[in-house]
């Protein structure tokens, strides 16, 4: 799976996310809850004040209202997609499509928190910007520490653990012969941790000159929009315009490859166990769909 992730200030409205750490029993909880957790989230980066407290938790709550109303039964079509693909022989394509659908869902959320996002960047101090100059700093340090430690063959498992840990949650348990068969094709992907650590500090910084530009000119709400939208869209087109397009494009294709390979292994046993994933989050979507307040 694509190893960058893009967690940022821009990030903090990735609703989505909360699928991805909720296991399937958990997922309604942590969706109804959600607006606490991802206001946590956001007063982790930036410490937010009594003021700002009020009008993110407000504009937090609407945003899953929304999200709840709009978005939670695309879900479910995409999910039940899925569960099709999975019973064939997806491709290259298939899995490429689903990718840049995610990707197309992920924008739409954060397009649609550009007012609110202008508000909170509109009502940082400098003190807070430098708080979450830290947190960045901070979440690069345990990157490196976590990512880049040892040798080449130490960073390969680290990696080789982490996508196991997602494969298993969907598919349960591997034979050992299944778990070489994996190795190899993650294996395979590019390995450059430290490319990884420029995209993200390339877009840490693109968000601080940001914040730090609307705080010391005193923009107006009109004026700052723009500029997050830009940010977004930059993020999106990142791999487009990157110093390491070539590097990005290829671990983005041996991620795909990776997971083809996994679905042409997996037996009728283990799809089956990832289809029952798939409809427990069905089945979920559906109910949070129907508890519109």
């Amino acid at each position: 799976m694509p190893q960058n992730s893009r967690r940022s200030l821009t990030g903090l409205l990735l609703i989505v996310l909360m699928v991805v750490v909720a296991g399937c029993g958990a997922l309604k909880t942590a969706y109804n809850h959600g607006d606490t957790l991802l206001y946590w989230w956001i007063d982790k980066y930036v410490d937010l004040n009594s003021d700002q407290k009020i009008a993110v938790k407000e504009d937090i709550r609407d945003l899953f209202r929304w999200h709840r109303k709009t978005q939670l039964l695309d879900y479910v079509q995409i999910l039940k997609h899925g569960q099709k693909q999975l019973a064939g022989n997806p491709t290259t394509a298939d899995l490429t499509a689903d990718y840049d659908d995610i990707k197309n869902r992920t924008q739409l959320l954060l397009n649609k928190a550009l007012p609110e996002l202008a508000d909170l960047a509109m009502s940082l101090e400098p003190d807070q910007i430098a708080t979450l100059e830290k947190k960045f700093a901070s979440n690069n340090a345990d990157f490196r520490s976590k990512n880049m430690k040892g040798s080449k063959e130490d960073q390969n498992k680290f990696r080789y653990k982490k996508s196991m840990e997602q494969f298993e949650l969907w598919f349960g348990s591997f034979s050992s012969e299944q778990e070489a068969i994996i190795r190899k094709a993650s294996d395979a992907r590019p390995l450059d941790n430290q490319i990884w650590l420029d995209e993200r500090s390339r877009r840490q910084q693109g968000i601080l000159t940001l914040v730090q530009k609307v705080q010391r000119e005193k923009l107006s709400k009109e004026a700052t929009i723009p500029l997050i939208k830009a940010v977004i869209d930059e993020n999106f087109k990142r791999q487009d315009q990157s110093p390491h397009k070539a590097f990005l494009e290829a671990s983005e294709q041996a991620s795909i490859q990776l997971i083809l390979t996994v679905i042409k292994i997996a037996t009728p046993e283990q799809k089956a166990h990832a289809q029952k994933r798939m409809q427990g989050w069905i089945d979920d979507f559906t109910a949070l769909a129907a508890e519109v307040h």
